[in-house]
């Protein structure tokens, strides 16, 4: 099996032209302020999956292939893609938790355990004269809920899994496991360019933004990326994607001030010591080693 660079480029062009296209109307208008923004950052996220299914159906292979070489079907080793997929469910917002607890050991948010800004953000979201219930309840209902969160968000997460876990880094494998991860992390970021440069995320609208971008995405990237791998299907990094969404504020609710995300967020430089720290653990018991084979990508070149 080798990589069909006409294909990887494609995708590549595909996926990043669809995203600009989906957020034009974005920089046409109000930006990240347009009241249409709530409807197109989830449309954002289907482009991936729209531009592999536009490069899968161009190789001339049959059905069952292109799911098995997407990672949707068949669920084989179960056992494996079962134990991944729990994993990649609950795994990120325990990471997440831990880029908090390491933010504030740095210093870069003030903790605020009595969460009084949440509280008086609450208190404005609802109505005149309604009682405010105990904040530290609410929180801890916000937190405890995230598994069901992340749920919710599989149908936006598989938007970009199928694209980027799904087609991208088995159609890079033949790099090598880690040229796989490291260019699809980058081709990830890159993808985000356009609300990133609209200040999504960390509030910076040069092309500092997308760097760090592209540094989370790596990071959170490899760590899909070896879900997506170790298991030989797509659904472990799919579970992890929604529940990395789903637990991103974690570090709003702690916070006593607006932190700054780019040190302070998940994607941030704590994340990114959080997730280095992971891969090393990983990488040092050798779980990269032991890969299932996946479907070659037919006959594209």
């Amino acid at each position: 099996m080798t990589v069909r660079p006409r294909a990887v480029v494609a995708y590549t062009v595909l996926a990043c032209a669809l995203a600009w296209l989906v957020c034009l109307p974005l920089w046409l208008g109000d930006g990240l302020a347009a009241s249409l923004s709530g409807v197109i950052l989830p449309a954002m996220m289907f482009t991936p999956a729209i531009a592999a299914l536009i490069v899968t159906f161009t190789m001339r292979s049959p059905a069952r292939d292109r799911l098995r070489f997407l990672g949707l079907w068949p669920l084989r080793p179960a056992k494996r893609v079962i134990w991944m997929t729990v994993l990649g469910w609950l795994a990120p917002p325990v990471l997440v938790l831990a880029t908090v607890a390491l933010a504030v050991a740095f210093g870069f948010i003030q903790p605020d355990w009595a969460f009084t800004g949440f509280a008086e953000q609450l208190q404005k979201s609802l109505p005149a004269g309604a009682p405010v219930p105990p904040v530290q309840l609410v929180v801890l209902s916000q937190v405890l809920m995230v598994p069901l969160g992340a749920l919710f968000n599989i149908v936006f997460a598989l938007g970009e899994e199928l694209g980027w876990r799904g087609w991208l880094v088995p159609a890079l494998r033949p790099l090598g496991t880690w040229p796989a991860l490291l260019i699809s992390g980058v081709i990830w970021g890159v993808w985000h360019a356009p609300i990133i440069l609209l200040g999504y995320n960390f509030g910076r609208t040069d092309i500092s933004g997308v760097l760090l971008m592209i540094a989370g995405s790596i990071g959170w990237g490899i760590l899909f990326g070896w879900l997506r791998l170790r298991s030989g299907s797509v659904w472990p990094a799919v579970l992890a994607h929604g529940a990395l969404n789903a637990s991103a504020g974690f570090v709003l609710l702690l916070s006593a001030t607006a932190p700054d995300l780019a040190l302070a967020g998940p994607l941030g430089v704590v994340g990114w010591i959080v997730c280095a720290v992971v891969i090393g653990v990983l990488a040092l018991t050798g779980q990269f080693r032991p890969q299932p084979e996946l479907a070659a990508p037919a006959s594209v070149r």
